[in-house]
């Protein structure tokens, strides 16, 4: 990883991407996305994650996070690991449709790569970009807010239900998100 994209504290918001491999739109399925809303509640009930925004498309996912308790890094280690685990045993699991398309390029990339043991579904990395300013925060929920907007599924960003959004103009969504008192 450069070091130009590094966690420098814990102390810091973070804006991080994750991104399945190949940009395979994996999270089609309310059951898959799901396991990754359920993984995100359980790293802040458990884990001591803050999630201030957040959003999950089809091939990946934003936030902007930080941490008082758990190094952040350690945290998306576990989360990287858990949800890939979940989500690859749910798409071979799911006989209702052909998946193995998806299994046969998370194979393919898994074995390319000596950190796993068979199965790759998420990018290495998560890209962490510090956010020190105010000006740096809002501008990366919006972009966070607005990605279902400018994928054309939604034409308000507070109606795409795996997002932030909601909790920020309705006061409720799935996560547990602690908003930044940024006026």
């Amino acid at each position: 990883m450069s070091e130009k994209y590094k966690i420098r504290s814990t102390e810091w918001h973070y804006f991080v991407t994750f991104t399945v491999i190949n940009w395979i739109d994996a999270f089609t399925r309310p059951h898959y996305r799901n396991i990754f809303v359920d993984s995100l509640n359980y790293c802040v009930a458990e884990k001591g994650l803050k999630i201030h925004a957040w959003v999950l498309m089809t091939n990946h996912a934003h936030l902007l996070i930080d941490t008082d308790k758990e190094p952040i890094e350690h945290i998306v280690r576990d989360f990287k690991r858990h949800t890939s685990k979940a989500i690859t045993k749910a798409i071979e699991e799911n006989v209702q449709e052909s998946r193995d398309w998806m299994m046969y390029f998370f194979r393919k990339a898994g074995e390319k790569n000596g950190m796993n043991k068979e199965i790759q579904f998420w990018q290495n990395g998560y890209h962490p970009i510090h956010c020190w300013k105010k000006e740096l925060i809002l501008q990366k929920i919006n972009y966070i807010h607005q990605n279902p907007v400018r994928a054309e599924f939604v034409n308000d960003a507070q109606d795409w239900k795996y997002s932030s959004a909601s909790d920020y103009v309705l006061g409720h969504g799935q996560v547990q998100v602690e908003k930044l008192d940024l006026v």
